[in-house]
């Protein structure tokens, strides 16, 4: 299990910005957030990889730009959609293969959108397929507004899929569903592959590491407990903290707390 941090939590800066800051700060593993298709051409990627390649920098996963229009493209009965974006999604993963990321951030269908489950099911296992030629992990995550909100959506998900589903488990977006996130970590256990990490409580739902009432040593102590061995990727929004100084230090006031929880 280590520490890791979301180039999202720099929006609106640049990608390439926020990577050069992260680089330059020292942070080891980060998830990179993709904001536009011109961020997926091979020498915008290529120059990402140059900078985190000399400052020893490890790309654990990618976030797609597209996840807002994931339910038209994948969860209609047009069909032509759900072919045309899954080789749009070859994109990202020809991009991750070049920055050496495996995980791949999924967040599906909204419930307004109304689309059977076993469908849905059927259509994520294409994706995933389609990750798994080029060595990707395709991982769903729980979002309040998507149907993956709701724990007993994800629960189903895992019976009918097996091992095809993978899950990335948002603590803010727990809370924001009304759930505990500690269902999640008991229901999924071993499927959770990466987590979006933030705390709630009295401030809000998407506070920084330490800032919350969250049980943040029984919520690690949890991830010991069934083997976790992925990355807590801190993930804030640009209102969450006050400025870069101190987003750095709460990473790594992150990453030591891990470090002395995979040892106790």
């Amino acid at each position: 299990m280590e520490a890791g941090i979301s180039t999202a939590c720099f929006y609106p800066e640049y990608v390439e910005d926020a990577v050069s800051f992260l680089a330059e700060n020292g942070a080891k593993n980060i998830e990179i957030f993709i904001n536009s298709d011109s961020e997926l051409k091979k020498d915008f990627i290529y120059g990402i990889k140059e900078k985190i390649d000399g400052f020893g920098i490890k790309v654990v996963s990618l976030h797609p730009f597209t996840c807002g229009i994931e339910p038209m493209m994948f969860f209609t009965p047009y069909e032509r959609r759900l072919y045309d974006i899954l080789e749009y999604y070859k994109k990202y993963f020809e991009a991750m293969n070049i920055l050496g990321a495996k995980i791949f951030v999924f967040h599906g269908n909204k419930p307004q959108n109304h689309f059977e489950d076993e469908r849905y099911f059927e259509r994520f296992a294409k994706l995933f397929e389609t990750g798994k030629e080029f060595g990707i992990v395709v991982a769903q995550e729980n979002v309040e507004r998507c149907v993956s909100g709701k724990l007993s959506f994800l629960k189903k998900m895992a019976a009918y899929l097996g091992n095809m589903a993978n899950f990335i488990l948002d603590v803010k977006q727990t809370v924001r569903s009304g759930e505990n996130v500690f269902d999640y970590l008991d229901a999924l256990e071993e499927r959770i592959i990466h987590v979006h990490y933030s705390e709630n409580g009295k401030k809000g739902d998407c506070l920084p590491f330490g800032e919350g009432d969250f049980d943040r040593v029984a919520f690690f102590k949890k991830l010991v407990s069934f083997n976790f061995q992925g990355n807590v990727i801190l993930e804030l929004y640009r209102e969450n903290y006050s400025d870069y100084d101190f987003l750095i230090k709460n990473y790594f006031k992150l990453k030591e707390t891990i470090k002395k929880s995979a040892l106790d």
